[in-house]
Order: C-alpha cells, then sequence, then structure tokens
C-alpha cells in the first residue's frame, strides 16, 4: 500500500556523542553492492566534507569470511555477525534469494541490538531479513519493488509500501539501486543540517535529494517509449487490475476508446494485442511470487487471475518455456539475477512480439 504522508521522523542515532558514529553493515550473501555502496559512500563523503570523522563503520558476515555480492565481487568484511557491538545504528544489505536466508546468529544480532537502542536499516531486500527478525512489527518500511509482491504476501500484518525509501522512528528502509543516497542524505539533513546534505549531494554529482514519497519505478511513459495517453492508462489499469483482470473490452470503454481502436494503439505502438500485453504483466507478476516466496502455485496463479491450475501452467509454459513447478525447482542463489537481466528480458520481449 502507498502512503503520502511525512515520515514520522525522529532523529536516528547518527549524531556523535564525542566520537564518530559508529554505524554497521550486516552483508547478506548475494547482496546488492549498488545499494551497499549508495548506504556507505554518503557516510565517507560526510567525513570528507566536515573534515572530521562523523562516522564509522564496520563490515559483517556470516561468519568474518568474504562474502560475494550479486555481481560476484567479493569484499572483505570486519568480522563475524556475533562480533557486532555497540552500533549507533546498523543497515541489512540484501539482494537476490533473500527469501532462502535464515540464519540465526543474524537474527540474534539484530534483535540484540534493537533492544540497545541501536537504529536499525535495510537497504533493498534488506526489509525483508528485518520482517523475519520481527523488527519491523508496528513500522512502517519499503522494499525493492520487485520484491513488493511477495513482502506483502509473506508479512500480510506488515505496513509496507511503494515508496523509495521510510523512515519511521528508529526504522529507516529504501528500495533498490540508489535509493539508500536519499535516504541517508534525508536523515543526515535532519539529523544534522541541510547544508551538510547539500554539500554531499554536490560532491556526490548527484542532482537533488528524491523524497522518499517519489516513485521507485520510472513513470509509464518512459519505461514504456510511449506517450498516447489513452494508451498509457490502459495499461496502468493492467497493472492494477492483475488479481482480478476484466475484459479489454471494459479497459477500452474505460479510456473513452472502441475495442478495435484500442487493439490499433497496441500494435502501433508496442507491435502486439492488448490481450498479449495483459497476460504478460500477470505473468510477469507470478514469476516474482514464484521466485520470491513459499506460496503455494496454485495460490499465485489465484493471485494473478487465473481460475486454474491448468490454465496458468499452460500459459506460464508458452511464455517462459518452463513450467511453474519447473521455475520453483529451479530457483538458485543469483538464479533470478541472471533471468531479470537486459538479455532475458530482451529474449522475452522479442517471444512477446513474435
Amino acid at each position: 500500500m502507498a502512503h503520502t504522508s511525512s515520515p514520522r521522523h525522529q532523529p536516528l542515532p547518527f549524531r556523535p556523542q564525542g566520537e564518530p558514529c559508529r554505524i554497521g553493515f550486516f552483508l547478506v550473501p548475494s547482496f546488492s553492492m549498488i545499494a551497499f555502496t549508495s548506504a556507505l559512500e554518503p557516510l565517507r563523503a560526510a567525513n570528507h566534507c566536515s573534515e572530521y570523522d562523523l562516522f564509522s563503520w564496520s563490515l559483517y558476515s556470516i561468519d568474518g569470511q568474504p562474502v560475494t555480492a550479486s555481481n560476484d565481487v567479493e569484499v572483505s568484511v570486519n568480522g563475524s555477525f556475533r562480533d557486532a557491538t555497540k552500533l549507533a545504528a546498523y543497515i541489512v544489505c540484501a539482494g537476490v534469494n533473500v527469501q532462502d536466508f535464515d540464519h540465526r546468529d543474524l537474527m540474534a544480532t539484530l534483535r540484540r541490538l534493537s533492544s540497545f537502542g541501536s537504529g536499525v536499516g535495510a537497504v533493498c531486500t534488506g526489509s525483508y531479513v528485518l520482517a523475519k527478525a520481527g523488527l519491523l512489527d508496528s513500522h512502517r518500511c519499503t522494499i525493492h519493488w520487485e520484491n513488493l509482491a511477495s513482502m506483502v504476501a509473506d508479512f500480510p500484518e506488515l505496513e509496507v509500501s511503494e515508496e523509495l525509501f521510510e523512515i519511521d522512528r528508529n526504522r529507516f528502509t529504501c528500495a533498490g539501486g540508489t535509493a539508500a543516497i536519499d535516504m541517508m542524505l534525508s536523515i543526515m539533513a535532519s539529523d544534522y543540517n541541510q547544508d551538510l546534505a547539500a554539500h554531499i549531494t554536490d560532491l556526490l554529482v548527484y542532482h537533488r535529494i528524491r523524497e522518499g514519497g517519489e516513485r521507485q519505478r520510472m513513470d509509464l511513459r518512459n519505461r514504456l517509449g510511449v506517450s498516447h495517453p489513452k494508451l498509457l492508462a490502459v495499461i496502468q489499469r493492467m497493472e492494477e487490475t492483475v488479481e482480478s483482470p476484466v475484459t479489454c473490452a471494459e479497459l477500452a470503454r474505460q479510456a473513452g476508446v472502441s475495442s478495435r481502436q484500442l487493439e490499433r494503439l497496441f500494435s502501433k505502438y508496442l507491435g502486439h494485442s492488448p490481450t498479449r500485453h495483459y497476460l504478460s504483466v500477470r505473468l510477469e507478476r507470478a514469476r516474482f511470487l514464484l521466485l520470491q516466496t513459499s506460496m503455494p502455485i496454485l495460490s499465485v496463479a489465484m493471485a494473478c487471475g487465473f481460475v486454474s491450475a491448468s490454465h496458468f501452467s499452460k500459459s506460464y509454459s508458452e511464455h517462459f518455456r518452463c513450467t511453474p513447478s519447473a521455475e520453483r525447482r529451479g530457483r538458485t542463489p543469483g538464479a533470478s539475477d541472471s533471468s531479470h537481466g537486459p538479455t532475458a528480458r530482451m529474449a522475452r520481449r522479442s517471444k512477446l512480439e513474435a
């Protein structure tokens, strides 16, 4: 669910008390490198801009050994999760296949540090780890848009938004990519001063600090490369009605065009029919749920508007060239990265347009 209210922000424990404010980064295997560095670099830049150490940081892994990010780059750490003590705040950095991660030492460490007053943060899919540890109960949070549906499915009691970042009391979470830059700068602007945040923004060649309520994804106009308002209205409606699809005739009526006009618009701008596009939207959502949740396949089918498991399996197999059960069985660490990559997307688009 999306929210437009301002963050329920109280100053996080980021302000030094006579010594650098110590931040711990917990690196989960296959973490997102860009999300991690986007959270870390504003701290380094703050020290540079202020000409003294406002912050210090330590990195932790499961066993104190280097941990590999989703881009296969190995990162050295300062110790294991058990070694983390006396942190003003900590940030869980996760990435692909986060739903498969369940390490008891990390969960215990997160709860222990939280009970001692540490600020609790996450970048990209790190919110999923915090949720499993019970640390997001009664707090608003967010997660990368690709994992939003699975997060809501696995933790229906949580208040999960679609926003770029959320700061709710001493909990701070954000989407993936560069969203952590905006979150960290927003915290610094509030807990220190706007001038420091502005100076860091310039240093990072970052044109502006985005607000938490801004979109995670590009708008449809830029994402699809089309600008026809009625076509965009129909596609947005398709994405909003995945669970309970409406007929293309009804979509055309709502957009104020005839069914024939709608067919022509899709053919002209996207190269396929509205029916084919609608099916693709629903199947892409189904794929996220299969890979990121433990929902039964029939439940996934129902959540994506299919009335039977057989119809879902047939449609899925034709679109992705594998059955839903085979897709789930074949899930391995790192697999979702390659399957969501540009090459895979182009292949699926070529197949869709064929």
